[in-house]
This record gives structure tokens, sequence and C-alpha cells, in this order.
């Protein structure tokens, strides 16, 4: 699997002190604690973006954003991994760089959580106190959601109908294998003692730009960060953020085969669903992940069903195809997790973030005699996704071997200090650790250098298959300027 994937985390944060009430400010407090930057003055480089764009063919008012020199270098921190740490509205938000399969996303995502980790360890040690908290997940409680999203390079030659017919089912059942978990209700929407997805319960709409108001279950962003004219990024803003690496592998590894099937015209389910965000609901709230979903032939599915119509279309498709492992590995961890939901989801304890959640939930309560309104349980939801090590629910699930892991250590390590080598990252990584004191700033599409005499050069990166450690490595052999960077660019 040679796809280019990359997902954006916002965390939740918290102060316990009335002294810091405003979550920009603490968010940005947060991450000007970042250390180990190599180029800590790098500004990031908004030139080619425009958030503003819409799939279905047309502009909606608003301005990129376009911050000043100094709110910039606050705003931004360009990390050495290639990735991005940085404030978006209210919440700080980790990016990978891009990677080229889903375990590199796993690895990744979880370079970002210790990345983020330390900052708070950091900012509190300033504070000397445990005044601020950070949680990965995606609402507040209060009827707040923020997000996770993830991001797909696709041809664009794939109409934008095509690719969201086909997702839109998709999208409405896989909550069943990669939903956090959520205590209660929110948004309006009916009383529940405990459902799958946090996000769930904040869809309004089929289609829409917006990620924040009248949220969709398919985003219409055009914003490729590549070639317009090659490619489209498919802006996924649907998911949970999951501190399960075998939820998280399973959510981007199924749907990148699927982007790979739409891609190369293979054969994919055709599903429509009657009532699409009523649908998302039910699933969320149906523990037993046989809730009756209508359709418009007057029949009714389950997100079961639906998932292995796309998973047998997918074994269809690569019968004819040569499998790599990493594919192979998501096809056969999808087949065996449908085929125990199906049997019984909680003994998925091991593996999926709701049942782990549920299942640790229940036995306090079981212990305490107490109930799901009770504010304690309320507490250990959000106590499961706490960044710290020590203090996370997750990570105490993990160190006693109660759930499962597919990263090592050095792996989580090593995606910490290095870009991706298969993707244009490994071109942004390397300028950062060969040449920090020059880079001026950085993009996804680009890397900007000082050259001498207050002069910038950008180096345009606008194939995301490009720049890799293959085809750049000889490049930064022995670099020792800019000048010699850009010399040996235009011989190559």
């Amino acid at each position: 699997m040679l796809r280019i994937l990359g997902t954006e985390t916002e965390f939740g944060i918290i102060s316990r002190s009335t002294g810091h009430p405003d979550p920009v400010a603490n968010s940005l407090r947060l991450i000007s604690h970042c250390p180990h930057l190599p180029a800590p003055t790098a500004l990031w480089d908004y030139e080619s973006e425009n958030p503003f764009l819409d799939a279905r063919g047309f502009p909606v008012e608003g301005e990129p954003e376009r911050p000043s020199t100094t709110y910039n270098r606050q705003l931004n921190k360009v990390l050495p991994n290639a990735g991005r740490l940085y404030v978006d509205g209210a919440h700080p938000e980790y990016s990978t760089p891009e990677c080229s399969n889903p375990r590199e996303v796993v690895a990744y995502e979880r370079a970002g959580d210790h990345i983020v980790a330390e900052c708070l360890a950091r900012l509190n040690a300033s504070m000397g106190d445990e005044n601020f908290l950070v949680y990965r997940n995606n609402s507040d409680g209060k009827g707040n959601s923020f997000g996770y999203h993830e991001n797909y390079i696709l041809s664009r030659r794939i109409p934008f109908e095509q690719v969201a017919n086909v997702l839109l089912p998709f999208f409405v059942s896989r909550p069943i294998f990669c939903g956090a978990g959520k205590v209660g209700s929110e948004n309006g929407t009916d009383p529940i003692s405990y459902q799958i997805s946090q996000r769930a319960d904040f869809f309004e709409c089929l289609l829409d730009l917006n990620t924040m108001v009248n949220r969709p279950i398919i985003n219409t962003r055009d914003e490729p960060h590549a070639h317009q004219a090659d490619y489209r990024r498919l802006h996924v803003i649907v998911g949970d953020a999951n501190m399960s690496e075998v939820s998280t592998f399973l959510k981007v590894g199924t749907t990148a085969i699927i982007m790979e099937m739409l891609e190369q015209r293979g054969s994919l389910p055709h599903i429509e669903l009657t009532a699409p965000v009523k649908s998302i609901k039910a699933v969320s709230r149906d523990l037993t992940v046989k809730a009756s979903l209508p359709t418009n032939n007057g029949q009714h599915t389950t997100a079961i069903a639906i998932q292995r119509a796309f998973l047998q279309s997918a074994h269809d498709f690569y019968r004819t195809r040569e499998v790599s492992p990493i594919t192979k590995e998501v096809l056969v961890r999808w087949e065996s997790t449908l085929d125990t939901l199906e049997r019984d989801p909680f003994e998925l304890r091991r593996e999926v973030d709701w049942v782990a959640k549920h299942e640790l939930i229940q036995s306090y309560m079981d212990r305490k005699q107490c109930s799901w309104k009770d504010p304690r349980v309320a507490m250990m939801d959000l106590q499961y996704h706490d960044v710290r090590p020590t203090k996370g629910l997750y990570y105490t699930l993990e160190r006693t071997g109660q759930i499962e892991r597919l990263t090592l250590d050095q792996e989580v390590e090593r995606a910490r200090q290095t870009a991706p080598a298969f993707t244009r990252a490994f071109f942004r990584g390397q300028c950062l650790k060969h040449l920090p004191d020059q880079v001026y700033g950085m993009s996804w599409t680009s890397v900007l250098l000082h050259s001498g005499n207050s002069t910038i050069k950008r180096i345009p990166l606008m194939d995301p298959y490009r720049g890799t450690q293959q085809l750049t490595q000889e490049l930064f052999k022995d670099i020792t300027s800019v000048d010699q960077l850009l010399s040996r660019l235009v011989k190559s």
C-alpha cells in the first residue's frame, strides 16, 4: 500500500485555575513549550492554502488565514519529523507528516501524543503545579466537539459525487470498530447511557464545507495541498480520535483500501441509506452493533452487513492483484474484527476503544454500585483520553497488558525524530536536519530557505509522491549550504 495519508488531531485543553480561562492563550502556552525544535523561528507558509474551495465546484466566502510574522511563529511549530504542532481555533493541534501506509500513521500519531504530553509536562513544571490538563478526545461533555481529521490523496479524475456516494454508508457504519466510546449524549440528541462514537451526536447533514457548525458526514473541502489538476485530498472529519492503535489502524487502513479501489475503478457496493444522519446516530447508540438501518430500496441493513459488503468487494478486487503485506494485514484484521463483532462485540476489549472503555467503566460501576449518571463515571470517560502516560486510563490498560499495541517504543521515537521515507515529507525533514538555521518557513507544499543577502528561496513540493528518500537522499549528502542544495536541485 502506497498512498499519501495523514491525520490532524485537535486536543482538548483545560485549566484548573480560574486565572487561565482563555483556551486560545492556554493552547499557545502549551505549544510554546515544545522541545527540540530544529528551526524554532520557522514560519508556516500559508501562501498556497485556501480552505474555502468546495469540491462541488464553487468557492465560498471567507478570507484565508494570513497571520503576522510574530503571531505566525507563536501559532506554528515545525517539528523534526516534518509534521506540525499549532493552534487551530481554540485547540492545540498536531498534524502528522505525510505517511505512506496506515502503520506509519499509527506510529506518527503516537509520536504526536508524546510531543503534546511533553509540552504539557514542561508547561506545568514551569508553573510549579499540575494546572493544565490535555485530552485526546472529541468532546468536553458540555456540548462542544473538536475534531480529528483524516486526509487521503486521491486522483482528481474520480468525480467527487462518486466518492461521496460510496463513502456515505461506509462512514456511517465504520464506528463499530473505530468509535472511541462516550458516556451520555450531547447536541440535543436523545439521551443514552453509553454510545460507540464521540462524534456521531454532532453530525447534522450529508455534505458541506463546514467543520465547526452544521457538520457533514462528508466534508467538501477542496484543498489538495498538491497539484490541483492532478489530485484531490479527501478531508475526513467524521472519525473519532482513537487511543487504541488497532482502531486507528483499521480506521485509516480500511478507508485507504476504499481509496485504492475508487482510483483503480474497482467494483464497490451500491448502498443508499434512507437517512444517513439518523443512521450514524443509531449505529453509535447500539452496543449490539445490530441496529436496523433503512435503505432506499425499502429494505434494511446493519453496520456489520455494510462493512462486510465493502470487505467482500475488497477481497474481489485484490484477488487478481498483488497484495502488499500491509494491505493483507488490514484485510485480515478487518475480517476478524467483523467476525468478532458479530459473535460478541465485548470480546474486542483488547483492540477497540469503545469496548475497552465500556468494560473499564462497567467494572468500576459494579465495584462502586453506581450508575452511568455518576459524575465519577463522566470523569473516567474523560480520564481514558488523558495524554499523561502516568494518569491516562488508556495507558494504564496498556501498561498492564490489557490492550494490544501495534507499535514498538523505538518506532514511535523514530517517528518523532525523522520524517517518513516514502513521501515528500522526507525532503522537508532533511532540510530541517541539514540546514536548520537556514529554514525560514515551511508548509506541506514548500520549503522556504535563507540563501544569503536577505533572499528567501521557495522550493515547491507540489507532488506528494516526490521528495522521497530514494529520490533525494543524494541531494543532502555532505550538504553545507542552501546554494549547494539549490545547485544540486537544478542538476537533478
